[in-house]
């Protein structure tokens, strides 16, 4: 088992380049089981995420290439069209092949998926979608199991917002016969970056970014080459981590306009952010005031950089109030950072943080998950004394060398072994 250690104190500075978005890459690596063929891919990320993607495509019969960020994934068609649960308990993400199997193939039998334990995130609207699309399913023994002659253009209406239902969605309807409707679809970044790589393969799509998305169903689609959008969750990470330690520091290869909710809340509390076509930077200040935040879909503040937030306040001057409005158990990583020391009355899913600049000391903390673990990291960059950052693994899961890149901009940080 290997932790972090993090000696707080350090003033960060200089520039980091982003790498590719974890929460792009899996559903456009997922989508190459739509065509036969080899599918080329630049800026991947590599992360345990994207090696359990690749083992579940291994197992249905695609090779794979990888080369640092790029990769080529070669798919002919599986013996079986199962997701396993050994392959799927660890990761959320694996029900985005139900979607493509069963538009290729007509069947498919995958696990109910694992992932971070931030909430229930049921997998109901996807085995709903699918029903929709004119498949028939059942759940047995853990698994969901569907088949269909050919799927059939529909109208999708989703009680709320969900960036996974919307991305099977997707990959289910380009191959349906007819014309397929969804609406109140999600808007992230992330779905457009699918729905460009659905485009270049010969899927007809329009709408993307709006809340009506429209897709003409074709008889077949063919590989393609695509670069993965930067990763605006690690860019919001590492644009908190110069914040909280006064620092400045540039985040280049990243998209600013996908962070806009969080800039505009770090001008709130009294930073300076200014950005080009693909780069932003935080400018130093001594003090900053607490802001209150809600999140809520994208281009509202984004969940998955809520707990990150919450530590920047943590140092604030003045009271902050923080909703969650996605998830309903994710403050989990509260009760870590009161171990530091932080001042933070958590209710259902409001925490009221009082900030007190230079309030934190150092202790051991243990991450409950993937966004946990960046908190509890940045927390560790203000605190007195070092803080040990354990159950690292979550972290791994969707931040590529994150430590590498902190170091690089002045962090006194390191990756150690339990035994050390």
């Amino acid at each position: 088992m290997q932790s972090i250690k993090v000696v707080g104190g350090r003033t960060l500075s200089g520039s980091v380049d982003v790498s590719g978005s974890k929460n792009a890459a899996l559903p456009i690596l997922f989508s190459t089981l739509l065509a036969d063929g080899t599918h080329r891919f630049e800026n991947v990320p590599q992360l345990r995420d994207i090696d359990s993607t690749e083992l579940l495509l291994r197992a249905l019969n695609c090779q794979i290439e990888r080369n640092g960020n790029s990769m080529q994934v070669t798919v002919s068609r599986p013996e079986k069209m199962e997701a396993q649960y050994d392959l799927v308990r660890k990761m959320r993400a694996s029900i985005l092949c139900l979607g493509p199997l069963l538009a290729r193939y007509g069947e498919a039998r995958v696990s109910l998926p694992g992932g971070c334990a931030i909430g229930s995130r049921p997998v109901d609207l996807h085995v709903q979608t699918m029903k929709r699309l004119g498949a028939e399913i059942e759940i047995e023994e853990g698994y969901v199991i569907a088949k269909t002659r050919r799927l059939q253009g529909a109208q999708i209406l989703f009680d709320k917002v969900t960036v996974g239902g919307t991305e099977n969605a997707l990959m289910a309807a380009v191959l349906a016969r007819g014309t397929t409707v969804i609406e109140n679809a999600a808007k992230e970044p992330e779905v457009i970056d699918l729905v460009h790589y659905l485009r270049a393969m010969g899927a007809q799509i329009e709408g993307e970014g709006t809340s009506v998305i429209t897709i003409d169903g074709v008889d077949e689609l063919h590989p393609a080459k695509h670069r993965i959008v930067a990763d605006r969750i690690e860019a919001g990470t590492l644009l908190i981590a110069g914040a909280i330690t006064g620092g400045a520091v540039t985040i280049n290869q990243c998209v600013p306009l996908h962070l806009q909710a969080l800039t505009d809340k770090m001008q709130e509390c009294g930073f300076t952010t200014h950005s080009d076509a693909n780069s932003i930077t935080v400018d130093a200040t001594d003090e900053w005031s607490g802001t209150d935040v809600a999140t809520a879909p994208y281009p509202a503040f984004p969940t998955d950089l809520q707990a990150q937030f919450m530590a920047l306040m943590t140092q604030a001057r003045g009271t902050s109030v923080i909703t969650e409005g996605i998830f309903e158990n994710r403050f989990m990583h509260v009760q870590e950072l009161v171990r530091l020391g932080a001042n933070i009355s958590p209710m259902a899913q409001v925490a009221v943080v009082r900030g007190k600049r230079g309030g934190l000391s150092g202790a051991s903390v243990m991450a409950t998950d993937l966004r946990a673990s960046a908190c509890l990291v940045i927390a560790g960059l203000a605190a007195k004394g070092v803080t040990t950052v354990n159950r690292i693994y979550h972290l791994d899961r969707g931040y590529e060398f994150l430590e590498r890149k902190l170091a690089s901009l002045g962090a006194e940080i390191e990756r150690v072994s339990e035994s050390a």
